[in-house]
């Protein structure tokens, strides 16, 4: 009985170009969804400047105040037509 069980291990072929290219696309496009996710997570600012810029009251000049809404030029009166009988 014992000389029936063969041991050796499982012949597994080499694999292939294109699965060579599918499965570092794979490990590179997992790496990347996890960078974006922590950048998502984790925010990093600029600088200590910029913060620091961003909590000092602004002056008149360079807060912009947003136009008024000017009419809208697409909107055309219909023509009135007569009726024809």
């Amino acid at each position: 009985m014992a000389a029936e069980l063969d041991f050796s291990p499982p012949e597994i072929p080499e694999p292939t170009f294109m699965e060579n290219v599918l499965r570092y696309g794979l490990f590179f496009g997992a790496i990347f969804q996890l960078i974006c996710v922590l950048a998502i997570i984790l925010p990093v600012s600029k600088s200590h400047k910029t913060d620091s810029d961003s909590c000092e009251p602004k002056n008149s000049e360079t807060v912009k105040k947003p136009k008024a809404t000017a009419p809208q030029i697409s909107k055309k009166p219909k023509k009135e037509t007569k009726k024809k009988r």
